[in-house]
């Protein structure tokens, strides 16, 4: 159900709220009948719920945000050559304003749109327009509250919890790019002037955890255990409940105690303890819950663990399962099926849009490790005598998710015939130095590619990504396993020690890694790894990488540890190689290779200025208080 409110724009807050009122006119414009008064919109639960049902439709899909969607921004991607258009691509050049539709971001990014857009298109909505809008319409419902007159104490809450949680998410959401902003707890009226002053990133984020907490206390943990969710039982699993608050909640704190955002609020490189105290104890409650059976999530099993991000032959069942926790809107098969699984295919033979994505090797070669817990040596051509590490087998005895994700050279892509003898070949991916899977245009830059997004079989002769088999792909915004890594940052940095547990949940920052580790089939991590916080904080960021690669974390996660500007992370390499031997189809990891070498595709040349992203210059033109990022 849809209520439309005459007065839902009185005003606007930002010129990204400016310049989407006149866009919004339309949705305003609606006849007679379609408009209702205040007293009616917020009177009974079921009308209520529908003025909050569109919130939801302000989180964008970020896998989803155009006909080719560019997310991954840290060092961990690479586009092919056709990509130039991109906002990676130019994220690595250091044009940080390409975030912004005015410099070209509206065909790929989806941190910007032309407007608050909050209909079915998810190729048209944007973070910072929906954001504001998303906060101004969450302010008036909670301002509408006391018109909720007809509704149980349960219904109250509800309404109440979704509101609080909307504004909190859209501040965080936009605080973690672009530093310290307002907090919009009103809806602003338009004939007064602005004054609201930028505030630091610290106050802005007790702001957010004021909504979330009181979130947390209101919302339940499952809807359909609610009699108000009953009306829709089956169906509550992306309605916002407690898990959610609690979940962003912990991440708040934990992103306002890291280094760089414990920087821009006081001036101190280093985590903030306290800050991370409230992260661990937070995210303790979470997983008291979890592990004490009180919720419906649970980390999928490792068959399962790449459903987490598609599902294919299940009639358009949503990716996730039991381990997604906070999910856009999904809203037509045919968006997901035939968009992002081309980008993000593990070969280049498709149809369409030339661009695609890849894993760099720099990112495979000091993240994806050996079975055995180690990792790679730092020069990949030398043998390693401690890890078992074989320069000429390189793909023998590698962490299971190793094999989930990357696909490397002479794995089999495609699974059925190719009717084309020419393509006889491209069965294999052929990601040596001068093979097919290295073609210029669409090809591997870096000698790998990637299968956790879309399965092998997305390709022009298996075609998973025909309406026939539906398969559907979507990247949660935060899941389960996310929640374990960041309760092990939060009570390592917070409790300054490896073997301390938070005040909420017993599990210590090594045992919580464990968990994500055993799920995989991988062992503990080893022992030469917990001999201090420092150490075992780098293994950490290691395990983060492998876990949650390719997940659109990366780049947030280098900002904010102070990591961007430095190397290795401030370069992209290729893994070039020839073929030795005879070639093994059945097992790839059999394969000999020689005359290896890493090479450099860019190097990002950052400084310190890169930690934020620039602000609309429209923007901070519109009053003094609202100031520009340093160094843009």
């Amino acid at each position: 159900m849809k209520i439309y409110i005459k007065s839902i724009l009185r005003g606007s807050f930002l010129a990204g709220m400016l310049l989407f009122i006149s866009s919004c006119e339309d949705y305003l414009e609606r006849t007679p009948e379609a408009v209702v008064s205040e007293e009616l919109a917020f009177q009974n639960f079921i009308n209520f719920q529908g003025y909050v049902e569109e919130l939801y439709h302000c989180v964008p899909n970020f896998t989803l945000s155009n006909w080719v969607s560019s997310f991954n921004w840290g060092e961990d991607e690479i586009e092919s050559t056709a990509g130039t258009f991109t906002t990676g691509y130019h994220f690595d050049r250091g044009n940080f304003w390409r975030w912004q539709v005015a410099n070209g971001a509206g065909s790929n990014g989806f941190l910007d749109a032309n407007s608050a857009n909050t209909n079915r298109d998810h190729k048209n909505k944007g973070l910072w327009p929906l954001a504001w809008y998303g906060i101004r319409k969450a302010n008036i419902g909670l301002e509408n509250l006391s018109r909720l007159v007809d509704a149980t104490d349960e219904e109250r809450q509800l309404i109440e919890g979704q509101l609080l949680f909307f504004r909190a998410w859209f501040h965080f959401s936009l605080i973690q790019y672009f530093g310290g902003l307002p907090y919009v707890d009103q809806a602003l009226p338009s004939d007064q002037q602005l004054t609201l002053a930028r505030l630091n990133y610290h106050q802005s984020a007790e702001r957010v955890a004021e909504d979330l907490e009181r979130a947390a206390e209101l919302l339940p943990i499952n809807w359909d255990n609610t009699v108000a969710g009953r009306r829709t039982l089956g169906k509550n699993q992306q309605r916002i409940n407690k898990i959610m608050a609690l979940g962003y909640l912990g991440k708040n704190y934990l992103y306002a105690g890291s280094p760089l955002m414990n920087s821009e609020s006081t001036g101190s490189r280093s985590y903030n303890t306290d800050y991370c105290k409230k992260a661990a104890d937070t995210f303790g409650r979470l997983l008291q819950l979890v592990e004490g059976g009180e919720t419906q999530y649970a980390l999928l099993p490792f068959d399962r663990y790449l459903t987490n991000f598609h599902t294919m032959g299940q009639n358009w069942a949503l990716p996730g399962g039991t381990e997604a926790i906070f999910r856009s809107p999904y809203y037509s098969a045919n968006d997901s099926h035939w968009r992002i699984s081309k980008q993000y295919k593990p070969t280049f033979m498709d149809e369409g849009d030339p661009t695609n994505f890849y894993p760099t090797a720099n990112y495979v070669h000091a993240n994806f490790g050996m079975a055995n817990g180690l990792p790679l040596p730092v020069d990949v051509t030398q043998a390693d005598p401690e890890s078992g590490y074989d320069p000429h087998y390189p793909w023998k005895g590698r962490d299971p998710r190793f094999y989930a994700v990357i696909v490397y050279d002479g794995v089999k892509v495609v699974q059925g015939s190719i009717p084309d003898p020419n393509e006889a070949a491209n069965r294999f991916a052929n990601l040596h130095r001068g093979g097919s899977y290295r073609e210029v245009v669409t090809g591997s830059l870096s000698g790998y590619a990637n299968r956790k997004i879309s399965p092998l079989t997305a390709n022009k002769y298996d075609r998973a990504y025909d309406w026939g088999s539906s398969l559907h792909l979507n990247v949660p915004y935060m899941r389960l396993a996310d929640i374990y890594l960041m309760y092990a940052e939060a009570t390592l940095m917070g409790y300054n020690s490896v073997g301390a547990t938070s005040a909420t949940f017993a599990k210590t920052p090594v045992e919580a890694v464990n968990v994500i580790r055993a799920r995989a089939g991988m062992v503990d991590v080893h022992q030469k790894f917990l001999g201090s916080v420092d150490i075992f904080l780098k293994e950490l960021i290691r395990e983060r990488a492998v876990e949650l690669a390719f997940e659109s974390h990366r780049f947030n996660d280098l900002r904010r540890w102070l990591l961007l500007t430095e190397a290795p992370y401030n370069i992209k390499t290729s893994y070039e190689f020839d073929r030795a031997g005879d070639f093994n189809a059945d097992d790839p990891t059999q394969n000999r290779i020689i005359n290896m070498s890493e090479e450099v595709i860019i190097e990002r040349n950052y400084t310190s200025k890169h930690y934020w992203l620039p602000l609309k210059l429209a923007d901070v033109m519109l009053y003094p208080e609202f100031n520009q990022n340093p160094g843009w």
